[in-house]
């Protein structure tokens, strides 16, 4: 069974920066992966997707300040997130890029408030 396990997140000031993580329980070389995020109220946006080749592409909202990278050796999907704002507040999920509807793991919540 293939799981996504997101973590990384937290309470942090505006301005402040978090790293979150997703481990996959199979290998990721090959996949285009994503981060989304949903945030209180609003649908699930991707904010940043990274090919197997390791080119990257952000949503308008955090381009400049988030940052998304992998390491196919770990399995892992990385997310840096710099100069956060409070409309970053979003409980943040990876997946593939397209989605895989059944690969939506717990997510981690990140909160950004002073």
């Amino acid at each position: 069974q293939v799981q996504l396990v997101e973590s990384g997140g937290g309470l942090v000031q505006p301005g402040g920066s978090l790293s979150l993580s997703c481990a996959s329980s199979v290998s990721i070389f090959g996949t285009t992966m994503g981060w989304y995020r949903r945030a209180p109220g609003k649908q699930r946006e991707l904010v940043a997707h990274i090919t197997s080749g390791a080119f990257t592409e952000y949503s308008d909202s955090v381009k400049g300040r988030f940052t998304i990278s992998r390491d196919n050796a770990k399995n892992t999907v990385y997310l840096q997130m710099n100069s956060l704002e409070p409309e970053d507040t979003a409980v943040y999920y990876c997946n593939t890029a397209p989605m895989n509807f059944w690969l939506w793991g717990q997510g981690t919540q990140v909160t950004v408030s002073s």
